[in-house]
């Protein structure tokens, strides 16, 4: 029987782990109680696609802590690699990595299922987003040679407190939806009374019942 990949899932709570970091030792998730944080594994340090990756990330590092959302990357090298490879981003690329790199002995990789049989032994492009209670709200997973888009892990940081805080649903390609533009998806009705008074109400727009959405207010 081939081996089954267990991991924990969205709504699970983050599994507590002691993890070495360019940054010294840490807790997760207990360190980051009351911020969000993105954990995101590369393949390899010294690598083409995972430096430009690092380089993105660190240019909207900033982006990211304006949304109380720290970031934590992870490969199974170690914590030297690491450092010589920061080094080398800030030297010839000249842009600083502000954030800490687990360094991996594969405990992390195998409790969060970031090593796939089918793409060798190094970490796959996983991404996991966490809120501030510990909770795992999206796992995104990209093979080791398609590079990830920094602006949607940003956006998708944004659509969940947005989400969270106002009581909605963020339709596709929030803020520029074909359907809503920058409008935010009404929870659907569950019961015959709302949904008869759902299309009456002066508060939103609706194309059916089951379907209305209105302006988002921060």
């Amino acid at each position: 029987m081939p081996e089954t990949n267990s991991f924990p899932l969205i709504g699970d709570k983050f599994p507590e782990l002691k993890v070495q970091t360019t940054h010294g030792m840490k807790n997760l998730p207990g360190d980051y109680k009351g911020k969000y944080f993105v954990l995101f594994s590369h393949p390899a340090d010294f690598t083409p696609v995972c430096t430009t990756e690092f380089y993105s990330f660190a240019k909207h590092y900033e982006d990211f802590k304006k949304l109380n959302c720290e970031l934590i990357g992870l490969s199974i090298d170690q914590v030297f690699s690491h450092i010589k490879w920061t080094e080398w981003i800030k030297e010839n690329l000249k842009q600083e990595i502000q954030f800490p790199i687990i360094a991996d002995h594969g405990v992390v990789a195998k409790t969060m299922g970031m090593v796939h049989p089918g793409k060798g032994a190094s970490t796959v492009r996983a991404v996991f987003v966490v809120d501030t209670e510990g909770i795992i709200r999206i796992i995104l997973f990209y093979p080791q040679e398609i590079g990830r888009n920094m602006e949607e892990i940003l956006r998708i940081v944004k659509i969940l407190q947005i989400s969270d805080k106002n009581k909605v649903a963020i339709p596709a390609n929030w803020p520029n939806s074909e359907l809503v533009g920058d409008h935010v998806i009404v929870p659907p009705a569950t019961d015959i009374k709302t949904a008869q008074e759902r299309l009456k109400s002066k508060d939103h727009e609706c194309y059916d019942w089951w379907l209305c959405h209105k302006p988002l207010k921060e």
